[in-house]
């Protein structure tokens, strides 16, 4: 039986097989890009540069000769490449686990294909058991968290975390996300919320899919 870690490892691996040369390209965050970007360095694949989502990302793409380049410099990102922490069988999902969403989305949008990378743990048939990151000014997080459990949510502050724009996550149990894409604009007409982990307005394109079987490759669209 495959491990978490192998099955995270062959998803990461035939990612890069995805990545074309000579473009500009994003980068996500977590334990699974994690492997891609040193699979990446080692595949000898030339890449004009890649857009970090977080500190961690770029220290490690330094680490394996990735060259990086800053979001304001270039026009459009030929790909990118993150995980989730769940994914939902149209591709909708839950990031900011590592609480790098709103540069994840940011980097997403700016991209013309996102290939999000994962094991077959992550893939879900409804989204909602992990708990939803919502990053909030910290002057408005007790008024966001009221507004939370008012759609039903229980909100916890994330403590000891502070995102690299200086707000507060607030993750946040037990909310319906049967309807994701009704739930993510709601959650962004709250007065300080900046951005919420729901992607569904923008879901990934393409699912490389680690499991027990191998590799596959979901497309939706």
């Amino acid at each position: 039986m495959l491990s978490q870690e192998e099955m995270k490892r062959m998803a990461a691996e035939k990612a890069v097989e995805l990545v074309p040369e000579n473009e500009y390209i994003g980068i996500g965050t977590g334990s699974t890009v994690n492997l891609f970007v040193e699979a990446l360095g080692k595949s000898g694949k030339k890449i004009k540069g890649a857009v970090a989502t977080s500190k961690r990302t770029s220290e490690l793409m330094a680490k394996c000769g990735i060259p990086e380049v800053q979001l304001s410099e270039v026009s459009k990102l030929a790909i990118y490449v993150d995980g989730a922490d769940e994914i939902n069988h149209t591709l909708q999902m839950i990031k900011g686990g590592g609480a790098a969403l709103l540069a994840e989305k940011i980097v997403a949008s700016a991209s013309e294909q996102f290939v999000c990378i994962a094991d077959e743990s992550k893939y879900v048939s409804r989204l909602g058991k992990f708990p939803l990151p919502v990053e909030v000014i910290p002057l408005s997080r007790s008024l966001v968290s009221r507004r939370l459990v008012a759609l039903g949510g229980n909100p916890e502050l994330r403590l000891d975390c502070t995102t690299a724009s200086g707000h507060q996550i607030v993750d946040v149990h037990n909310l319906d996300l049967s309807k994701p894409l009704t739930m993510e604009e709601e959650l962004n007409k709250i007065p300080g919320v900046v951005e919420n982990g729901l992607f569904a307005r923008h879901p990934a394109d393409v699912l490389v899919l680690g499991t027990q079987k191998g590799v596959e490759v979901l497309k939706i669209r």
